[in-house]
């Protein structure tokens, strides 16, 4: 905590907001302060819950905010445009960096979205929709801009296969990318492009609560029925032509509250997130009463934050009812906490004469509710799936979630509430809420088994290289906190929104090293003269006007490894780049790029490099840009790994480094 800023605590922007109970909201100031809600909150405290009376003077108070919203904002239309209906149903998106893992064989050098669909389907219960995140962190790296990260060599049959297993495809625009190459349109003209070549049916605004009419247009003229989701709180104005929007950093009151923009339009999806939570219990349980969807965003800019067996089993309980019977939380009449009786809460969507109960459990204990009253009553996830008049018990577990039904007297069961009935049979409640954990483990270099350089070249390139002493040693290594992280583990966890000092901030860690005797690092970059030559030895022609005593540059850091192994040595580690750096002999060409080194780490779903020496090009115009400018020793950047050799750039080269033994040559 820094300057009284608390990163555990909410703000209070992303506090919910009261409703008078006494108060006219259909118009003047108190009504509007509503429109500019997250939340509206429910009456009361668990401890000292509200009356049926306050209950239903609340209701009407909702009821009253909306018909003056309406009268204000108009009643959306876009909602009746059959193009942009899928959006109300794609209750769960994942965020998915291209280069994750799952979605990406670094290997064979290829997408894999059915891997990444396999995985999800088991764990969660499937996908309605994936944000392919393409640029940030990396962005700024050079001079590259949002755009040309999306010009990737298979990711159009990627988003082919993703449409083809029923998800919606959502890229990724952000509008703070102002600093790098100006191509030849305008954002909008632009990303309608990306649109059209992906067939993306969505857009994630990201940083940006609402597009401007105009770029809204553009994107429409691209795809009719696109949709639109803005970050965070979309003002109410704006419902009527953003069909969705990512519910990040939103606090529920203490009896858990009505998302105002859900409310304001029902087919109007929200997906609930905070992204650094280990549990994600709160965000399922609004999701659950407000009818609304969640995003599931394990891997956070290269940051493991994946989600606990618990969470991911409760996000299947819910999505075969969300998906089953969405007309009854589009379309049917929602009563806001039907039930209120602490610990348990649940909404009514009634419609066409049956009522579908969404219960939640606020404890951390199981606890039972008892439904009275006239009618056949079905627990869809507790019981034999069998229909009985009341009263009959539904269990809802610790933290979690349940569903149950009720048909009049006289009342047809409709088919897909039997389906469902028999299909969550087999998707029991988890109790273990753990934090799944992973470790970033080094990776070994692959072996070389390509041709290596004349003893000559060798020897020319070895020249002047600089000695690194042996022995353990403690390095302070220097970076500036972004959402990537460094080695292992998040940045930030449980944290309501890092925020500067927390956020963009220069930190410190201690590395604890030992170096091998007779390491040797090379005196400077390896030259654009240098790696011609190798290209010309493996049989491939140099680019035309590689020639020079400047860096080699745009090499990714599977052919840098290749002509370090050429050359008879390898990458130096970071550590080892660190120390040689401090010593006599080691030097820059110019101008200044940073330098590949031998630290390829991988947790299973995202690789890193670290980088090191930093790089005479700067992107200017947001802090969301790579760390640019040439850096002290001890800095370093964690870069994530991109594969098809998006990792070449103009601002990446490398030098070798030589173990004891190459003196003589290989």
């Amino acid at each position: 905590m820094s300057g009284g800023f608390d990163p555990l605590v909410p703000r209070p922007l992303d506090l919910p907001t009261d409703v008078p109970l006494g108060a006219d909201l259909t118009s003047g100031e108190r009504a509007e302060v509503l429109d500019e809600a997250k939340i509206l909150a429910a009456p009361g405290t668990p401890a000292n819950p509200p009356d049926q009376a306050t209950l239903a003077a609340w209701r009407a108070q909702l009821h009253a905010w909306r018909r003056g919203a309406r009268a204000r904002y108009g009643t959306p239309s876009r909602y009746d445009d059959p193009a942009a209906a899928w959006a109300s149903r794609c209750f769960t998106v994942a965020q998915v960096w291209l280069w994750d893992e799952l979605f990406f064989d670094f290997d064979a050098q290829a997408f894999t979205p059915e891997r990444f669909l396999d995985d999800a389907r088991e764990r969660f219960g499937g996908l309605d929709g994936v944000v392919l995140w393409h640029a940030y962190p990396v962005i700024g790296i050079d001079d590259r801009n949002q755009w040309d990260f999306y010009d990737v060599p298979g990711l159009a049959e990627a988003a082919r296969a993703l449409h083809e297993a029923g998800v919606a495809v959502f890229v990724d625009y952000n509008p703070w990318d102002t600093g790098t190459r100006r191509a030849d349109g305008s954002d909008a003209v632009e990303l309608a492009a990306v649109v059209r070549r992906l067939d993306a049916d969505g857009v994630f605004l990201d940083t940006l609560k609402k597009a401007d009419p105009d770029f809204v247009a553009a994107l429409e003229s691209a795809r009719p029925g696109i949709g639109l989701e803005g970050e965070s709180k979309l003002v109410t104005e704006r419902i009527a032509d953003h069909a969705l929007s990512w519910a990040q950093w939103f606090a529920d009151s203490e009896i858990p509250g009505v998302l105002r923009a859900r409310w304001f339009e029902r087919r109007h999806m929200q997906h609930h997130i905070r992204r650094w939570n280990r549990d994600h219990g709160a965000e399922l349980r609004s999701a659950w009463l407000n009818g609304v969807g969640v995003m599931v965003w394990e891997v956070v800019f290269g940051v493991w934050v994946g989600w606990n067996d618990r969470d991911a089993a409760t996000l299947r309980r819910m999505l075969p009812v969300q998906r089953t019977l969405h007309a009854w939380l589009t379309d049917g009449e929602w009563t806001p906490l039907i039930v209120c009786e602490p610990p348990l809460y649940a909404s009514a969507f009634d419609f066409g004469g049956v009522r579908l109960y969404t219960l939640v459990n606020t404890s951390a204990a199981d606890a039972t509710y008892l439904a009275r009253g006239r009618g056949s009553w079905l627990p869809l996830h507790d019981g034999d799936g069998v229909a009985r008049p009341g009263p009959v018990e539904v269990t809802v577990p610790a933290g979690g979630i349940a569903a149950l039904v009720r048909v009049p007297d006289g009342g047809a069961w409709p088919e897909e509430v039997a389906h469902l009935s028999r299909e969550l049979a087999g998707q029991p409640p988890v109790a273990d809420a753990s934090f799944p954990h992973r470790r970033a483990v080094r990776l070994a270099a692959p072996e070389w088994t390509g041709p290596v350089a004349e003893p000559a070249a060798a020897a020319g390139l070895r020249s002047g290289a600089v000695p690194v002493p042996a022995g353990e040693r403690v390095l302070t290594v220097r970076f500036r906190q972004r959402e990537t992280g460094m080695y292992d583990g998040a940045p930030y966890v449980e944290e309501w929104k890092p925020l500067p000092p927390r956020l963009h901030d220069q930190r410190t860690l201690e590395r604890a090293v030992t170096i091998r005797p007779g390491v040797r690092v090379g005196a400077l970059e390896v030259s654009a003269t240098d790696y011609a030559r190798f290209l010309e030895d493996i049989g491939e022609a140099p680019p035309s006007g590689g020639i020079g005593t400047g860096s080699a540059t745009g090499v990714s850091l599977a052919r840098a490894r290749e002509f370090a192994a050429w050359a008879g040595g390898r990458l130096p580690t970071e550590d080892e780049w660190q120390l040689a750096a401090a010593r006599p002999g080691f030097g820059r060409r110019t101008p200044a790029v940073w330098n590949w080194t031998e630290s390829e780490h991988s947790d299973g779903r995202t690789r890193f490099v670290m980088l090191k020496g930093g790089s005479e090009h700067v992107s200017q115009g947001s802090d969301w840009y790579t760390d640019g400018g040439v850096r002290e020793p001890e800095f370093a950047l964690k870069f994530l790994l991109p594969g098809l050799g998006v990792d070449a750039s103009p601002s990446i080269g490398f030098r070798v480094c030589w173990d004891a033994g190459w003196e003589d040559g290989p």
